[in-house]
């Protein structure tokens, strides 16, 4: 009985992913075609909205790979599942300490505001992930 509600944990995981994902690849095209059309120059700005569409990207191709890897588990098909879900959270959390790292380089070193974007973005993706990750986390625990 509770393989199918994990079944369905875990789809609606991979689909809070994609809502994510387009949502990150939106804006970042929006952001980069209001920067393209308007000629305004702002290099936080447009170093955000890369990272926004990159990241997009690479969750959407991430998410349909991973679609196809959804299936009933048996307990310790559930428990691969619940520790790869920590592993997910733990790389969120170094994916944060990068965009830190690079917002306070870029700070430090002469206020470069493409690479502050850039930490930015990353930072704000870290956090979306490691929210969806705990999420889902929390769900499988209930669980198993």
């Amino acid at each position: 009985m509770w393989s199918d509600t994990l079944l369905s944990a875990e789809r609606s995981h991979l689909i809070r992913v994609v809502v994510w994902a387009a949502t990150s690849a939106t804006l970042g095209t929006a952001l980069l075609a209001f920067i393209t059309l308007r000629r305004v120059v702002a290099p936080i700005l447009q170093s955000f909205a890369v990272q926004a569409l990159a990241w997009g990207l690479l969750l959407l191709v991430y998410a349909v790979a991973s679609w196809q890897f959804v299936a009933m588990r048996d307990v310790s098909g559930a428990t691969r599942l619940d520790r790869l879900t920590w592993l997910h959270a733990g790389v969120d959390v170094g994916i944060i300490g990068v965009g830190i790292s690079l917002t306070v380089v870029a700070w430090l070193h002469g206020r470069r505001l493409g690479l502050l974007g850039t930490g930015l973005g990353v930072v704000v993706q870290g956090l979306g992930l490691l929210v969806l990750n705990l999420t889902f986390a929390s769900a499988i625990a209930r669980l198993i």
